[in-house]
């Protein structure tokens, strides 16, 4: 009698059931809307950064030129024609130079010939995380 040989029947899967595909595509969609979120805020504390940077060399040029000029400039090109800022800068909210808020002095209501540029704020109406709007810094 011949000894009984047993045949081993190999199956080999070369691709992935319907159901793996779909809880791998679960995953990533949900890491990826994770990780677009924390992208979205970090883009915005960069923005928010920029503006106060601005705010702070415009600000410090109005002073250095009421300290050199003893008057205010009548507009924030004067404070690139006489060397104080190179360029005035861009709004990072608005992207654009033109949206900047002047604030005058605050003058005797007598003294007329007394204006400028006394203060200069964010022309955007958003708001800030901190739920300060940002015309107000």
């Amino acid at each position: 009698m011949k000894p009984f040989k047993r045949r081993s029947i190999t199956v080999e899967t070369g691709g992935w059931t319907l159901i793996e595909l779909t809880i791998v595509i679960s995953i990533m969609s949900i890491l990826a809307g994770i990780s677009l979120v924390g992208y979205r805020a970090a883009i915005r504390h960069s923005k928010e950064a920029v503006l106060k940077e601005n705010l702070f060399r415009m600000r410090t040029a109005i002073e250095q030129y009421y300290v050199d000029q003893a008057e205010y400039p009548y507009a924030l090109d004067r404070l690139v024609s006489e060397g104080y800022l190179r360029q005035v800068p861009n709004d990072p909210f608005t992207h654009s130079t033109a949206t900047w808020q002047l604030i005058s002095p605050n003058y005797d209501q007598n003294d007329l010939t007394k204006e400028g540029i006394f203060d200069v704020k964010s022309g955007s109406d958003d708001v800030a995380i901190d739920g300060t709007p940002y015309a107000a810094w």
